[in-house]
């Protein structure tokens, strides 16, 4: 038996929550074709017959223009000294640049060993692949370069064969029911967010955020499992979830683009965060979203704890 820890670390967009769901076997991280989607460290956890997997997706590594970036990076680069392997995620479609070498900078006197996902192989021709791979190995000395596409699934299985190799000899570091340590609290609001990012404009995800006021579980809900913090069994509850959610914004000219003419993009936004909500839970959801304006919040401390952005992930 094998188990143990590997971070997912990469620019912004590079692919990195896509490839936590598709190794996990379902929808954990939220994900968009915005930059900067992930803001923290999420856990998810895989039972293979031989071994024990812990991926942990972090937010991408960027040159911080707040505090809120500040602690994201942070967050991401915390993970080093924690974990048995890093997988440093680069986005094969796009040309290897200054902001990739940035990342690999990071990782010159990492101690775990760092290998290389080169993800979205779909969007480029084969003949491609390997003076891409041979140039990559100019830059850094991995441990191994694994190709794949983690929006298809072309080439997991054989990212998932090698990650093992790599993880020690040991028991399993969860139980074999566990998912993930994020509070239930924390999914609803990220699931939420995921909807303002779709429907809103561009300069929108950055400046928004999503705080749970309130939280009702069903009347009627079978025994939980796979978090300690309570993420619930994934088999069908009964009763009614209610859930009363605030929708941040930094700016007064922000609150209408969200509400929507006659409220229309809040009740789009709503609907399709319910429904993604009752897929996870697979119980009825009551959503109820409110927008407010809460200036400067990447900027204030407490904001920033209050929407679980620290650098310790267990404080």
């Amino acid at each position: 038996m094998r188990a143990g820890v590997v971070s997912l670390i990469g620019r912004p967009n590079a692919g990195k929550s896509t490839l936590l769901n598709r190794l996990i076997g379902t929808k954990l991280a939220i994900v968009s074709d915005k930059p900067q989607t992930t803001r923290n460290r999420i856990l998810g956890v895989r039972n293979y017959p031989n071994a024990q997997v812990v991926y942990l997706d972090t937010p991408g590594i960027h040159r911080p223009l707040h505090r809120m970036n500040v602690r994201m990076v942070d967050i991401a680069l915390q993970t080093i000294a924690e974990v048995d392997l890093v997988a440093v995620v680069v986005d094969a479609s796009q040309s290897f640049g200054n902001g990739d070498r940035y990342v690999l900078d990071r990782f010159k006197n990492a101690q775990p060993p760092v290998m290389l996902v080169l993800n979205k192989v779909d969007m480029i021709s084969k003949p491609k692949l390997l003076p891409m791979i041979d140039a990559l190995n100019r830059e850094h000395s991995f441990a191994e370069i694994v190709p794949v596409s983690a929006l298809t699934g072309e080439n997991v299985d054989r990212l998932e064969r090698t990650v093992i190799e790599y993880m020690p000899d040991g028991e399993s570091l969860y139980p074999p029911d566990y998912l993930t340590d994020q509070p239930e609290r924390f999914i609803v609001a990220e699931m939420v967010r995921e909807q303002v990012l779709q429907h809103t404009h561009a300069e929108m995800p950055f400046s928004t955020a999503v705080v749970v006021d309130r939280f009702e579980e069903p009347v009627e809900r079978r025994p939980q499992r796979g978090s300690r913090a309570g993420v619930p069994e994934r088999v069908p509850q009964t009763g009614l979830m209610r859930l009363y959610c605030t929708i941040l914004v930094e700016r007064e000219s922000q609150k209408p683009i969200v509400i929507g003419r006659g409220g229309a993009m809040i009740k789009q936004i709503g609907t399709a965060a319910r429904h993604s909500l009752e897929r996870f839970f697979h119980t009825r959801v009551f959503l109820d979203l409110r927008v407010k304006v809460r200036s400067r919040w990447r900027e204030d401390e407490r904001a920033l704890d209050d929407l679980g952005l620290r650098t310790d992930p267990g404080s």
